[in-house]
């Protein structure tokens, strides 16, 4: 439904054809540094640029325009791209000659900044569409930036808005080999370092899932040997390497099954407890505004503090959640998760001292 309905979006019909070159040019160079998928051939870089701006299916894009676009972005003068892209007789694809290269690294001229625009819209066009909800917040951002200003490169902006910068962890340039193998169900084979003993050690995994929490990026995979589902930090992973060979794909698996208890990346094995909470009022506000965890009900608002209950599992996550609160929060229940974080408090006293 998606896909259609981008297929006849207005923004689409009336952009000009030098709009259409900008995106495809993106997209080419997203597919030139995919290490999970190297040397594409045209006709790889031209379905690429169908499934992105048209949806499956579609045969509105040409080889000779990937031919064209590949020759603009090698040598036209007011792009400015200068791309070292060559192509290997042996590999049968194109590639960079520099592999550290990307047109992302070039300032964005005035053409680049309309295509930008013409994103924003199209985004903002399909916010609300279901299959886009989980991103939601992702593209109101980018919404309000473009809206500000869509030239990241302006100087004068920092003077009078400051936007969230979350930390780039290691690891992240694992997400798009790992999303393809999770989509086209390769093994994939990865050296490992350990938090606890710090071993790097090496795992055949089958991946099933990327989960995103508190800025961080962790793989959830099945492992063979161990028959169980493991979760992997990308920024612990010291290698990563698609296989050729497939796996079957895992039917039972269902990833709202698996987080439905959880907060943060603890799968839900054990039985959900009821966590009964009480905040301070200024607390109490914010989580209100932000709620915990799906599962999260307001119990009373009275005397100024907050009680509200959760069905989760007292994880990690949600004692390092509630030590964050300091004394504005009181855990009445369990009283197991009580003395947890009273011991946590204590020992953070001593150490403090």
């Amino acid at each position: 439904m998606l896909k259609q309905s981008i297929r006849t979006a207005p923004y689409l019909r009336s952009m000009p054809a030098n709009k259409y070159a900008l995106l495809r040019y993106r997209i080419i160079d997203r597919c030139l540094t995919n290490k999970g998928k190297t040397f594409p051939s045209r006709e790889d870089l031209r379905d690429a640029c169908e499934e992105a701006l048209y949806g499956s299916g579609s045969s509105a894009i040409s080889l000779s325009t990937i031919d064209k676009d590949i020759w603009a972005m090698k040598n036209e003068s007011e792009l400015g791209y200068y791309a070292p892209i060559a192509f290997s007789r042996q590999e049968k694809g194109y590639y960079y000659e520099d592999p550290n290269y990307t047109i992302n690294e070039v300032s964005l001229a005035d053409d680049d900044l309309e295509a930008i625009r013409f994103a924003a819209a199209i985004l903002d066009q399909f916010r609300h569409v279901p299959i886009l909800a989980q991103y939601e917040n992702a593209i109101e951002k980018i919404i309000n930036r473009v809206n500000i200003s869509p030239n990241p490169d302006d100087a004068q902006l920092n003077r009078y808005i400051q936007f969230e910068k979350s930390t780039v962890s290691r690891g992240n340039e694992y997400l798009g080999p790992l999303l393809e193998a999770i989509r086209s169900h390769h093994e994939v084979t990865i050296d490992y370092r350990s938090f606890r003993d710090e071993q790097v050690k090496k795992y055949l995994v089958h991946p099933l899932l990327l989960k995103e929490y508190s800025n961080r990026w962790y793989l959830i995979a099945h492992v063979p040997v161990r028959q169980a589902n493991l979760t992997f930090g990308l920024e612990r992973m010291e290698s990563c390497f698609i296989e050729k060979s497939k796996f079957k794909e895992y039917k039972d698996f269902d990833a709202d099954h698996f987080f439905r208890y959880s907060i943060g990346i603890t799968e839900s094995k054990e039985k959900p407890q009821q966590i009964i909470l009480s905040f301070a009022p200024i607390a109490g506000k914010l989580v209100l505004t932000q709620p915990i965890h799906p599962s999260q009900q307001l119990l009373e608002e009275a005397g100024g503090r907050i009680r509200i209950s959760l069905e989760v599992i007292p994880s990690q996550e949600l004692k390092s959640l509630l030590l964050s609160y300091g004394g504005e929060v009181v855990v009445e229940k369990p009283k197991s998760l009580r003395t947890q974080l009273s011991k946590a408090h204590e020992e953070a006293l001593k150490a403090n001292q």
